[in-house]
């Protein structure tokens, strides 16, 4: 490895842990979101999971129940703990959240639909995140490898 390439590999590397963190927080952030609409307005959650994922008739307890397990798996995620698992199950529900939008991308042009497009981007934000889950130091799981 010559000189140049080391000082890369620094760089990169004293960089890399603070692009991931930024990525997470945004990710979380929209997670977060999503996730506090349940507790905060139940009925508008029920009515997405009825027009995009065809589950109908879900009653308030059921979407608090979501929430809370949703909240705990967001937590995970935007702390970076159980990496592996929290990353790819954001990765998973991200995934399932932006096909399941396939009308809205047939036609982009009627109102809201253009904004679905933002869910593709947040979704490469997912798989980068999962991809590069073992450079992501500044989380949870990392500090715990350190004092190990």
């Amino acid at each position: 490895m010559t000189t140049d390439d080391h000082q890369q590999d620094l760089h990169l590397r004293s960089r890399l842990p603070w692009g991931l963190l930024l990525l997470r927080l945004g990710v979380g952030l929209v997670f977060f979101m999503w996730t506090l609409d349940k507790f905060l307005n139940p009925e508008h959650a029920a009515l997405v999971w009825e027009k995009y994922y065809m589950m109908k008739g879900l009653g308030n307890e059921i979407v608090l129940a979501i929430g809370i397990v949703q909240m705990i798996l967001v937590a995970a995620f935007v702390s970076g703990t159980f990496r592996t698992f929290s990353y790819g199950v954001i990765t998973l529900l991200h995934t399932v959240s932006t096909l399941s939008a396939y009308k809205q991308y047939i036609n982009p042009w009627e109102k809201p639909n253009l904004l679905f497009y933002a869910a593709w981007p947040m979704l490469a934000a997912c798989i980068t995140l999962w991809l590069l889950r073992e450079y992501d130091q500044l989380t949870v799981d990392a500090k715990r490898r350190k004092t190990a």
